[in-house]
């Protein structure tokens, strides 16, 4: 075959849209390195890939396959199913919890906040204030002097 032209594949493709689709997917195929099944001829991919439908070189169910597959968006794989906790809400509620933690905390033979800060931190400081954090800018020295 000289050349060949669309209406030698119509014959084997009848919807045209569809010819064009199997035959970009072919060529794709080509490009990416797939064998040849028709001599190339010095002819460039979308044209073997047309010569290959019109000589029925080509499984057309395999190119429909491969058409559909590369352009599915959600490819679907079996995955194991995990099991599901139910948790019960009503038992929870955010003033339950709230109380419990205050109570806790005021609870006698608990620590007092202010009292338990290392450095003995003033009234009205929190107790993280005193926690000494660098700033960075300093990397090798200490609070000590010695290095």
């Amino acid at each position: 075959m000289a050349r060949v032209t669309v209406e030698d594949c119509v014959v084997k493709v009848p919807n045209r849209f569809e010819l064009v689709l199997l035959a970009a997917q072919r060529a794709r195929e080509i490009s990416s390195g797939a064998p040849l099944t028709v001599d190339r001829d010095n002819d460039k991919n979308p044209v073997i890939a047309l010569r290959e439908i019109a000589e029925e070189t080509v499984s057309l169910d395999a190119l429909k396959g491969a058409l559909i597959q590369g352009l599915q968006k959600h490819v679907e794989v079996d995955e194991i199913e995990e099991e599901t906790v139910d948790f019960d809400l009503s038992e929870m509620s955010m003033g339950t919890g709230a109380e419990a933690l205050a109570a806790e905390a005021l609870a006698p033979g608990s620590p007092n906040p202010e009292q338990a800060a290392p450095g003995g931190a003033e009234e009205g400081e929190s107790a993280t204030a005193t926690t000494a954090v660098g700033d960075g800018g300093d990397e090798g020295s200490d609070e000590t002097g010695g290095a």
